[in-house]
């Protein structure tokens, strides 16, 4: 028992002893005891294993320049060494990953955008220099002497080789060697003993070297810029080109055409194909309905010729949508990409918004690389307050490789964007635009109300742009008449700023019959509300436009496209209601109704299924759906801040969608006037007016800022300074010059102040000083009051 009670008191010291080693030790205790009693042995192989990295040489092939062989491999420098997509902007950078080819990652560079500097080397090269002659160990330790590095030896070499040889001389030999051309030239003139015959033979055999020696297999390029087109105007970056004499030596030009078309090409339509053969930016300002589409047509076609891609832009899904539907029919090779959908988004032609594009661009997109078209349709976007930034963006950051194709309607300052689109890119722009449109419009005004009036309809601007004053002043006074015999309220008046619902009902009710009995259908009513959409279909149930042969079209179509959604989703009640109304040949389009039910609606618009079609202001954004008349339920509408009367770029973007180019003669646009005709000046700058000019709607987003301080190599003040507001600020710049250099020379001319009026100097001065040090006086107090 004595010797067990001894041996758990000794166990008891030592782990107090290792207790209060642990706490009072400042050092941490070894876990593993056996560096202590076990020897460390050494691997010095082990530092003999690097971590592999990019290899920043690679050998090639140095050939014979007559028969092609392998002469010797040659070393060469890389550039870009490790270059990888979150570390640079180059376009020789490594491929990024298989899963972020398509829309890139938040995590990647862009590509370095066309125009700007050229960007500083990313992956730093070490500077070291080695001097083979001064540096280096040359005596071996036990050696008296060394290896001694003779300056100029392959020169003396090169000298020998030439002179002592009495046959004849490879001089292309001579020149493959590491040896200056100069210095050759200096050896080649000294005198030596060389008769001449044998100098004959050298020249004899350079001569047929040059023979037997075979160019590179280039190309050619297609010469078509000579000829006689004129340029109406032209600025440094963008040129007008004249479209009012025809090309006669078309086909002659292009004898074999990327594609080719069944009808006669305009002549604006041929300059643009001229130009992308040419690989040059075209911009193409054209009247609605006038053809614009061939122009992005053709560029897809060469595109898929060159085994490269091309993406079209739009501004809306539903144009998206649209072009997609047709570009499939003519290229089968096209995919589709939205914020909720993709379908083959590996094709060579992607239709997307603009909006996807610029994240696309943002995130480094790999896509990046094969692309050599954009198309902009509907560039005239660009005036949007809301999302008119984006189009700027877009252009700022394509990559120097991308030509760019913008469409859009007749603006006045086309010229103006096309030069900041070529200033930017470094490449000049031509502008392409088209004198009048192919189908002229008739605009008139409707003042009926139904029953006896419903023919109640006034031209007031004819084909050729006349306003009819005659016609204006007819349709006021009919409109009055009617308005005095209908007598509202308990006092009598006409009611002139009201029409009830049934009044309305009546009004569409006669204006269709109208329409019916003058073949003036399919039509598109623009309703500028989505309210009143739904409401004018409501209260048209009782009409029907289709036959029986079509409502089964429609109810066979509809079916098929349903088997889309779910059964429970078949039942909806906006779903029925429009199965009833497309069977009469009625339809709505506008943003609350579902996705597949307004493609739905388009599809059956084009088929000629849909004869009346109420859609706001969005169905005019370049959609492909013209109709023989338009109707404008009103010419005033809601802009998120104030009721206005359109502007006559939104007048003429919607108007243009009346007249179908090869099936009408003209196209018909009909402005209801339900309480009052609106007084002749709105009509005048409505219908006549110039549209809006094109101006930067440019805005410094947080993410833009967050991006540039991301890669570091693209500065916030580089995009800031290619804005296109920026740009209209320079071209100020000449004129404020001027202004600046009169304003000083009238202030040299002055004289100087007489002698009773230096005090009034000195006190300015003094004033002057004053307020800087009550400033700065202000300043420290403040700062005292926070402390």
């Amino acid at each position: 028992m004595l010797v067990c009670h001894t041996s758990l008191s000794a166990r008891m010291d030592e782990s107090i002893r290792k207790l209060q080693n642990y706490i009072i030790c400042p050092e941490l205790p070894i876990n593993n005891p056996l560096p202590d009693t076990i020897p460390r042995r050494y691997n010095e192989t082990r530092l003999l294993n690097l971590p592999k990295g990019a290899a920043s040489t690679k050998l090639v092939p140095r050939r014979d320049y007559i028969t092609g062989a392998i002469i010797e491999f040659v070393e060469i420098d890389l550039e870009d060494v490790g270059a990888n997509a979150c570390n640079s902007t180059s376009m020789r950078r490594e491929p990024g990953l298989l899963e972020e080819s398509i829309r890139g990652s938040s995590m990647n560079f862009p590509f370095w955008p066309g125009g700007f500097d050229e960007p500083p080397s990313e992956i730093k090269k070490l500077g070291i220099e080695f001097d083979l002659g001064s540096e280096l160990l040359t005596v071996p330790p036990g050696f008296q002497k060394g290896y001694i590095f003779e300056e100029n030896r392959s020169q003396s070499h090169s000298k020998i080789s030439i002179l002592n040889n009495s046959a004849n001389v490879n001089l292309l030999e001579n020149l493959e060697k590491d040896m200056d051309v100069q210095e050759w030239l200096k050896l080649t003139e000294e005198p030596t003993e060389v008769d001449s015959t044998i100098a004959l033979n050298y020249s004899t055999e350079f001569k047929d070297v040059e023979e037997h020696i075979m160019g590179p297999d280039l190309k050619p390029v297609l010469e078509i810029s000579n000829t006689n087109t004129k340029s109406t105007f032209s600025s440094e970056w963008a040129e007008m080109v004249d479209i009012s004499h025809p090309i006669t030596n078309f086909k002659e030009k292009i004898p074999c055409p990327a594609m080719t078309y069944p009808f006669e090409l305009d002549v604006f339509q041929k300059q643009a194909i001229l130009k992308l053969e040419e690989r040059q930016y075209v911009f193409v300002a054209a009247h609605t309905s006038a053809g614009k589409t061939v122009v992005a047509e053709y560029a897809i076609a060469l595109s898929q010729r060159d085994l490269t891609r091309t993406i079209y832009t739009s501004p809306i899904k539903a144009l998206s949508n649209q072009k997609y539907r047709d570009f499939k029919k003519t290229f089968k090779d096209v995919g589709l990409i939205t914020g909720d959908l993709q379908i083959d988004p590996t094709a060579s032609c992607l239709i997307m918004t603009t909006e996807i594009l610029r994240s696309m661009l943002y995130c480094g997109s790999e896509i990046t690389r094969d692309l050599e078209y954009v198309i902009f349709d509907e560039v005239h976007y660009i005036n949007n307050p809301e999302r008119g930034h984006v189009w700027e963006e877009v252009i700022i950051l394509l990559p120097d490789h991308v030509n760019i194709i913008m469409l859009s309607a007749t603006v006045p300052n086309t010229m103006e964007l096309a030069d900041w689109v070529g200033s930017t890119k470094k490449r000049k722009v031509y502008v392409i635009s088209t004198l009048k449109r192919p189908v002229p419009l008739m605009h008139y005004i409707y003042t009926g109300c139904g029953g006896k009036s419903k023919d109640d309809i006034f031209l007031l601007v004819d084909g050729n742009g006349k306003f009819m004053q005659d016609n204006y002043v007819k349709a006021v006074e009919r409109k009055k008449e009617m308005q005095s015999k209908t007598k509202g309220g308990q006092s009598g008046r006409p009611q002139k700023n009201f029409v009830s619902a049934k009044q309305d009902q009546n009004m569409w009710i006669g204006l269709i019959d109208f329409l019916k009995r003058n073949n003036k259908m399919p039509v598109v009513a623009f309703t500028l509300s989505r309210n009143r959409c739904d409401m004018n279909l409501q209260a048209l149930q009782s009409v029907d436009l289709n036959t029986a042969r079509e409502k089964g079209s429609v109810q066979k179509f509809f079916q098929q496209c349903l088997q889309k959604l779910k059964p429970p989703d078949r039942q909806l009640p906006q779903v029925l209601s429009m199965k009833d109304s497309l069977e009469r040949g009625i339809g709505v389009h506008h943003s609350g109704i579902l996705p597949i039910l307004k493609e739905i609606v388009e599809m059956l618009f084009q088929s000629g299924l849909v004869k009346l079609l109420f859609a706001t202001e969005t169905f005019a954004m370049g959609v492909n759906m013209p109709a023989r008349t338009v109707i404008f339920d009103s010419h005033r509408k809601y802009d998120g801040l104030e009721v206005r009367n359109l502007k006559p770029g939104e007048y003429i973007q919607m108007a243009g969608r009346a007249g179908r180019r090869g099936h009408d003669e003209n196209g018909t646009v009909i402005l209801l006037c339900k309480s009052q005709v609106p007084p002749s000046m709105d009509l005048r700058s409505m219908i006549l007016g110039q549209p809006e000019k094109l101006q930067s709607q440019f805005i410094l987003r947080y993410a833009v800022i967050l991006t540039c301080l991301r890669i570091e190599s693209i500065k916030v003040e580089d995009i800031i300074q290619f804005s296109f507001k920026e740009f209209n600020q320079k071209l100020q710049l000449p004129m404020q010059k001027k202004q600046l250099e009169v304003a000083l020379d009238k202030f040299s001319q002055l004289p100087e102040l007489g002698e009773q009026l230096q005090p009034l100097c000195r006190f300015y001065d003094l004033a002057q000083e004053y307020i800087i040090e009550k400033q700065r006086s202000m300043v420290r107090i403040s700062d005292i009051s926070d402390f």
